[in-house]
């Protein structure tokens, strides 16, 4: 990474919240219902959670966090016919940006990244030798992230929050409650049928759903959306916070984040986490123990 990263645009539209306009109508046939197309995939020895997210009519895609194993995500992406518009950083931690490089090299997508972590990624030999391996091919961050930045992919979007307390430019993505309400054409139907059936026979050739750890360790799919989501990368886990006592880390601030601004969102949020399961914001509101009301 060089420093003054190129801020591009490559097909993802990344709007000010102030500058906001109203998604673009899709042609109404037959269905109208609430989906995207959400694959979640732990990655790398740290077991990072790569997220997908796709638009079921466009095929268009995000890829958040891809820490490792490249060579899955493409083959995910390939098996759900979606183009990678862009692949956001929630935070610049090597376990978080392994793959950022290879990744942009075979979709050609912009990365996103928040400025504050730039000197972070910039230092990935760094952290590589902290963590006893070698570092990873650097790319340039084409688009900055800020507060308030609305990212727009096919009928989806997803707001940007900076949550700096785990490194100082962690972004959390939240998608609101109606993001991915769309009317599918005959067309769109069809192509999610066949996907959802491409999606049983990969099931089916590896082995039983209800093997949990495999089901974990292959990754898992989520077609539809009724409830507001939230990729909080090192932020939030379910019944615990992210560390700070890595370079840049503040207990102040990334508990102010959590307070001031994700215990702010709806309680039925899902929160997909950078690693582990997912919880939901009420949850962790009554639960877990940094948050607990005092």
């Amino acid at each position: 990474m060089r420093p003054g990263a190129r801020e591009r645009s490559h097909g993802i539209r990344c709007y000010n919240r102030e500058m906001r306009d109203d998604l673009r109508g899709l042609p109404a046939l037959n269905a109208a219902q609430e989906s995207l197309i959400h694959i979640t995939i732990p990655v790398g020895m740290l077991q990072c959670n790569c997220s997908i997210i796709g638009d079921p009519l466009t095929r268009e895609a995000l890829v958040v966090d891809p820490g490792d194993e490249v060579t899955r995500i493409l083959d995910l992406l390939g098996r759900r016919r979606l183009t990678v518009k862009a692949i956001v950083s929630t935070h610049a931690h090597i376990d978080h940006v392994g793959g950022l490089s290879k990744l942009h090299q075979y979709t050609g997508a912009p990365v996103l990244m928040h400025r504050d972590d730039l000197p972070l990624y910039q230092a990935m030999d760094v952290q590589a030798s902290f963590m006893g391996v070698l570092p990873p091919d650097l790319t340039e961050v084409d688009q900055l992230l800020k507060e308030g930045d609305v990212l727009r992919w096919g009928s989806l979007e997803a707001q940007v929050i900076h949550t700096p307390g785990h490194t100082p430019g962690s972004v959390s993505l939240y998608l609101p409650n109606d993001a991915g309400k769309i009317t599918l054409t005959d067309k769109g139907i069809k192509m999610e049928a066949e996907a959802g059936a491409e999606g049983d026979a990969r099931n089916a050739e590896n082995g039983s759903a209800s093997k949990s750890g495999e089901a974990e360790r292959m990754g898992s799919e989520k077609t539809e959306i009724r409830a507001p989501q939230l990729l909080s990368g090192d932020t939030l886990f379910k019944g615990s916070i992210g560390r700070t006592d890595l370079w840049g880390g503040s207990m102040e601030e990334i508990m102010d984040s959590l307070r001031s601004k994700l215990m702010q969102l709806p309680d039925a949020t899902i929160v997909h986490p950078g690693h582990g399961p997912m919880t939901t914001i009420g949850q962790e509101r009554q639960v877990n123990p940094f948050l607990r009301p005092e």
